[in-house]
């Protein structure tokens, strides 16, 4: 998949379906991650983690500038992700510790 030797839609969207099948995968593997930290961390309070979350999106603003890629779009994409992880994780606490 190179974009820049794409002559037709049907490769563009052939070649955005095949990345957000990886993009699905990969954020199956970081909700894993949710559910083992909601296993390990001993309270409720733990789950939300502001430190944390700030080091996470200045991460991949800097990957984001590193690789050309809008930094500005990447931090609000990664706050609602984050966002949503940690709701995610604060569920499977619940449902753990019950």
């Amino acid at each position: 998949m190179n974009p820049e030797n794409y002559t037709s839609m049907a490769q563009v969207r052939a070649g955005v379906d095949t990345i957000d099948r990886q993009i699905v995968a990969l954020l199956g593997q970081r909700f894993a991650h949710m559910r083992a930290a909601a296993r390990i961390k001993p309270d409720r309070a733990d789950v939300r983690d502001e430190a944390r979350k700030a080091q996470v999106i200045a991460n991949v603003c800097v990957e984001a500038e590193r690789l050309g890629v809008p930094a500005d779009i990447v931090a609000d994409l990664w706050d609602r992700l984050v966002e949503a992880s940690i709701a995610y994780e604060m569920n499977e606490f619940d449902r753990l510790k019950a």
